[in-house]
C-alpha cells in the first residue's frame, strides 16, 4: 500500500496527520496518525520530521492495520530518538578515527625535513 499525506490539523497540542492509502488494485482507504507535539519536542523530533515519521509508521504496520486511527506513541518517539542518537555516536566515532596531520609538519613529506631555525 502506498500512503500520501492529504492534510493535517492541530487541536490542544495533538497534531492529526491524514493519509490516503492506495492499494495495488487502486482502492483507497483513509488513515490518521495522531501525535503529541509536546512529546515530539521532548524527544528532539522537529515538526518537519513528523509527517515522514507518521508515513513510515503506517508503512511499517500496514499488515497489522485494522483501524484507521493510529497513535504515534511516546515509546515510538523514544525509539526514534535512540536510533538518531546511535547514528550520531557512530558519526562521531568515525570522525575521531580520522587523524589530522600536524600543522607544524605539513608538507614535510614532499619538501624533506627542514633544518631547525635558530632564533
Amino acid at each position: 500500500m502506498e500512503f500520501t499525506m492529504t492534510g493535517f490539523s492541530e487541536e490542544a497540542g495533538i497534531r492529526r496527520f491524514k493519509f490516503r492509502g492506495t492499494s495495488v488494485n487502486r482502492t483507497y482507504q483513509e488513515f490518521a496518525v495522531h501525535t503529541d507535539v509536546a512529546l515530539a519536542r521532548k524527544y528532539g523530533i522537529g515538526l518537519q520530521e513528523l509527517p515522514l515519521l507518521c508515513r513510515r509508521l503506517l508503512e511499517r504496520d500496514v499488515e497489522k492495520l485494522d483501524v484507521n486511527i493510529i497513535i504515534f506513541s511516546e515509546e515510538l518517539m523514544r525509539e526514534h530518538s535512540d536510533q538518531c542518537a546511535a547514528a550520531e555516536r557512530a558519526t562521531q566515532e568515525r570522525r575521531k578515527a580520522h587523524r589530522r596531520p600536524n600543522p607544524t609538519r605539513l608538507g614535510e613529506h614532499w619538501r624533506g625535513p627542514q633544518p631547525p631555525t635558530v632564533g
